[in-house]
């Protein structure tokens, strides 16, 4: 399973539509607060404090693969909170959690049927999961200028053994998948959430972190600011709107079930 290595301070400031989204998430479930939750992909840690404001008498642990991330994460301080750096793909708790709740990072889970069964087990009866993430459509710009540059002649050779970081599934494929596990109830929301980013320096900040990453994890050190720089050019010219603000295509599902 690929895990990649992301700056937590870098992306703090690159994910205020993240942190957006996740708070709305947060706002949506409905907790005595006494609860235990597990936050998968917790990155730097924001929306985990949030989680651990929402249950008082609670535990929440944050999980992520990424270093970076957990070191910024565990700046933040909670008597009720903890962090861990853990592979997603690796959870193997049994019996343990309320909520299993996930902001805007299991596009980069490959195997959901996994994570889902592996969920499932984690969850106390009647726990749920609320999950938020890419689906189909989703950054269909930097998908299309990114698919064109792997293959660029200048590069492709960096890419001959490139497995695609992401798994962005539509509606029907994921009430596919769900149906299989034994949730006794669940529900699949499908959200437009496209954004017109302010102006470019914005728009880069989310191209480096965290798109990028996977990409330039491939390019040896002397090619990658080459290989960045064409794609953030590239990306400027075609998501750039008349009114100097940049659009990006944001699909999401949002995920709920009860075990």
């Amino acid at each position: 399973m690929n895990t990649f290595e992301f700056d937590g301070r870098k992306y703090k400031k690159a994910s205020i539509h993240q942190k957006e989204w996740g708070n709305t998430l947060i706002s949506e479930l409905k907790l005595k607060g006494n609860e235990r939750v597990l936050d998968l992909g917790c990155g730097d840690g924001v929306l985990t404090e949030q989680l651990s404001l929402a249950v008082p008498n609670g535990e929440v642990l944050g999980i992520d693969a990424s270093i970076g991330m957990i070191e910024t994460a565990k700046g933040i301080i909670k008597d009720n909170m903890d962090f861990q750096q853990l592979d997603i793909n690796e959870i193997n708790y049994e019996n343990e959690f309320n909520v299993i709740f996930s902001n805007a990072a299991l596009h980069w889970v490959k195997d959901h049927k996994r994570l889902l069964e592996n969920a499932y087990q984690a969850l106390k009866i009647q726990g749920i999961i609320l999950w938020d993430f890419g689906s189909s459509g989703n950054c269909a710009n930097f998908i299309d200028v990114i698919s064109k540059k792997i293959t660029d002649d200048k590069f492709a050779r960096y890419f001959k053994a490139f497995e695609w970081p992401w798994f962005m599934p539509s509606k029907p494929q994921y009430e596919q998948l769900i149906s299989l596990i034994g949730f006794s109830d669940f529900t699949i929301m499908e959200m437009n959430r496209d954004r017109y980013f302010s102006n470019a320096e914005e728009m880069i900040r989310w191209i480096d972190q965290p798109c990028i990453v996977p990409f330039l994890k491939c390019v040896p050190g002397q090619v990658k600011k080459v290989f960045r720089d064409e794609v953030v050019a590239e990306m400027v010219k075609k998501t750039r709107q008349p009114n100097g603000t940049y659009f990006e295509t944001f699909r999401r599902l949002k995920i709920y079930a009860k075990k």
